[in-house]
């Protein structure tokens, strides 16, 4: 069940937090470049700026999800979500191109590192505020099974390991006097960045295409079903088959057959599929059942190819 920090921090407002997060980290990175004329710093502001885009584009598409069905959209805006993942990983990929770019032509020019100390601080410091950020938004994204949350979370996460690269490099670079080990570090961050932004434009594709729900997922509905299940010696008075399921930002859904005697009046038939469908979205939150009633020696044929001719 939801706590009442959960219903408190809501995506939208997680997402607004991120915002403000963000500006605050950009200004802060912006300094540590400015004074050290750091590369692996600068990488570090690119990457922050990707965040406040992300952000703001998170929490366009998280108020859309949020909107009632309606005519148009009978079910629901729950995949705007999807969309909001997918910019995330399109932008971060544009940002680790950009900071290879800016590293390499370092790589051939390497020039010296100012102010180390207040560089490291000013970088630091703003690691700490997304690290925070993060740790909250993790959470309230598996409370909310908000897709759009968990890739602003790993996005602030990658940049909290980012930081950290980028200060033991620096660090390095000062004691040991080796330039080019600053545009080195950068281009291992974009590196790393890089995989993080292809990671969730598949994550965001495969929502979009209707996949299937998580196995322990899937398991539970299982569970309740063979709590329904039932037989009398050989034969099967109650069965289920043709068991689909997906997902669709904080929604779940699952459709489904469910046998039973053709002998059975409709009112006790259809009794009996309010309380299955009752009990599977109690056990799995946010879920919607969908049960169609067959008599017991019918069967319902899918895919079948002649049905596309």
């Amino acid at each position: 069940m939801p706590t009442s920090a959960t219903r408190f921090l809501t995506p939208q407002r997680l997402l607004m937090a991120s915002v403000v997060v963000a500006l605050i980290t950009i200004t802060l990175k912006t300094l540590a470049w400015y004074v050290t004329d750091s590369v692996g710093l600068l990488s570090d502001a690119m990457e922050s700026l990707v965040n406040l885009a992300s952000a703001i584009f998170g929490l366009v598409m998280v108020t859309i999800a949020a909107r009632p069905a309606d005519d148009d959209h009978p079910y629901g805006h729950h995949k705007a979500e999807y969309f909001s993942s997918g910019f995330e990983g399109i932008l971060i990929i544009v940002a680790a191109l950009g900071i290879v770019w800016t590293a390499v032509h370092r790589l051939l020019d390497p020039q010296p590192i100012e102010q180390v100390g207040w560089g490291l601080a000013l970088s630091v410091a703003s690691s700490a505020l997304n690290g925070l950020l993060a740790w909250v938004m993790f959470r309230a994204a598996k409370e909310h099974r908000s897709i759009a949350l968990e890739a602003d979370a790993k996005h602030l996460t990658t940049d909290v390991w980012t930081s950290a690269g980028v200060v033991i490099g620096i660090a390095l670079v000062h004691y040991t006097g080796w330039l080019w080990l600053d545009p080195v570090v950068a281009i291992g961050v974009a590196l790393n960045i890089l995989k993080e932004g292809f990671h969730l434009i598949w994550r965001s594709s495969q929502g979009l295409m209707d996949e299937a729900l998580e196995p322990e997922v899937m398991a539970t509905i299982q569970q309740t079903l063979d709590g329904f299940a039932s037989q009398r010696g050989e034969v099967a008075i109650i069965r289920f088959d043709h068991v689909s399921t997906r997902k669709a930002g904080q929604r779940r859904f699952v459709d489904l057959h469910m046998h039973m005697p053709a002998s059975w009046t409709l009112g006790r038939a259809a009794a009996v599929r309010v309380s299955v469908e009752q009990a599977l979205m109690s056990a799995v939150p946010g879920l919607r059942a969908s049960i169609q009633l067959l008599p017991s020696d019918v069967e319902a044929h899918f895919f079948d190819e002649a049905d596309l001719k």
